[in-house]
């Protein structure tokens, strides 16, 4: 297929979810002269942190330079896991067994936060526990899950099992990987009604919404903030930092501990049901070996493929990428290649270079970012967390307030480094390495 043919004729270049839950727009709010709270992003890690400083009768207002889910909140695969990425050894290696544990031990509370956050708060969001297909995609990557599988976990019960290739027809209809594991704890959730459901709870608690006001500065008073906006200044006992892969120069340190990296999605037109069936007969979120991973799944409605990764050295037009990304999507499932693009986006994943989600408190400046594209669980629970800390509910440090949240010489913010980066990647996933 010829890429100028690779569109449905109503190709839109953004969300598949903003179909359901289109980020809101709050650009007329009033803007308030001050505030006992005030939670600078309104996604995930906002929401949650508002949510519970509302909830304490502290007045909150919750700011972002777009609508309010703009940002990944709105762009995400709506996969949703424990959420750390280094595994036990690596940790302990860096920081001792105890809160090598600790660490991981959060990774769990995240995903346990999901369930309850969803039951307790009756979300209407499709929050299901369908479990991840993780694929090898060269033969002694097999070999490498399936002994880390019989090992088993040091601080998870994973319940993890191992699918060899001669039984990938009850996963997933593909030859191009050579078995893999099952994770039959991880979840899948409807973004376009997560963001919607948690901003109506956070409105019914009392918190106040103003969107497309972007801040242009942070000052420190005798006694809180002062936090200059496009709309005007808003005086803050309190703020929040909750930017995660859209933190800018309103914090330097902040932003020179953040790397941005654009991460880009597709989703197909509808695909005819047998076909849906035959290549994907479970519901189950979707990964695979590779550095540059692929991530995938079908929609709620189990009417198209959502296919991600990262395809271009540096960031790209989403028309663009989809080229790409149809072609990748294409080698693991050839019966899709006359299938056509309705949606392309992409979004900022916040990265970090221990790749550790960070949170924190300086003098009543809040922080809670870095989910290195894990951050459904981890944004809501940390941002919850950092809210109860705000309030003062929270005593106990998490252990990712412990550790130390790094950066590199002149780094700034800018990641010149990432194209060779990627490089490097493509050549190690070439080779299994």
């Amino acid at each position: 297929m010829q890429a100028a043919d690779l569109f449905s004729q109503d190709f839109k270049a953004e969300p598949y979810w903003w179909e359901t839950g289109r980020a809101a727009d709050f650009r007329s709010a009033e803007l308030p002269a001050e505030a006992d709270v005030v939670v600078i992003g309104a996604g995930y890690t906002g929401l949650n942190a508002a949510l519970q400083t509302a909830r304490e009768g502290l007045s909150t207002l919750i700011i972002d330079a777009e609508a309010a889910g703009w940002g990944c909140s709105t762009r995400n695969g709506g996969q949703v896991s424990t959420s750390i990425k280094p595994d036990f050894s690596a940790l302990e290696r860096r920081y001792g067994s105890e809160i090598a544990t600790a660490v991981l031990e959060e990774g769990q509370a995240s995903l346990d936060y999901m369930h309850a956050l969803v039951r307790d708060e009756a979300l209407d969001c499709d929050f299901r526990p369908v479990g991840r297909f993780h694929g090898a995609h060269m033969p002694h990557l097999y070999d490498k899950l399936a002994k880390e599988c019989a090992a088993g976990h040091k601080v998870w019960t994973t319940d993890a099992f191992m699918v060899p290739k001669s039984e990938m027809a009850s996963e997933l209809g593909t030859e191009a990987y050579h078995g893999g594991m099952v994770f039959p704890r991880h979840c899948s959730i409807d973004v376009g009604k997560y963001h919607p459901a948690l901003l109506a709870r956070v409105l019914e608690a009392g918190a106040k919404v103003k969107s497309h006001c972007p801040v242009v500065s942070l000052e420190r008073l005798g006694t809180g903030f002062m936090v200059a906006t496009a709309a005007g200044p808003v005086k803050a006992g309190k703020v929040i930092l909750a930017t995660n892969g859209y933190t800018g120069p309103v914090s330097p340190h902040h932003q020179r501990r953040i790397i941005p990296i654009g991460s880009y999605v597709i989703a197909t037109e509808e695909i005819p049901q047998d076909l849906v069936d035959r290549l994907f007969p479970t519901d189950r979120m979707l990964s695979d070996t590779r550095k540059l991973v692929y991530y995938y799944r079908l929609s709620p409605d189990r009417k198209r493929v959502l296919f991600g990764g990262r395809v271009s050295l540096s960031e790209t037009d989403p028309r663009k990428s989809a080229v790409k990304l149809h072609r990748d999507m294409v080698a693991l499932f050839p019966e899709l290649r006359d299938v056509k693009i309705s949606h392309s986006w992409m979004g900022f994943v916040g990265y970090t270079f221990d790749t550790l989600a960070h949170c924190g408190e300086d003098k009543g400046l809040y922080h809670a970012m870095g989910y290195c594209g894990s951050g459904v669980g981890m944004a809501s629970y940390l941002g919850m967390r950092m809210g109860r800390k705000a309030v003062g509910t929270e005593t106990v440090p998490s252990a990712l307030e412990r550790i130390s949240f790094p950066t590199r010489p002149l780094y700034t913010g800018n990641p010149w480094f990432l194209a060779p980066s990627v490089l490097i990647y493509r050549f190690r996933d070439r080779f299994g390495i």
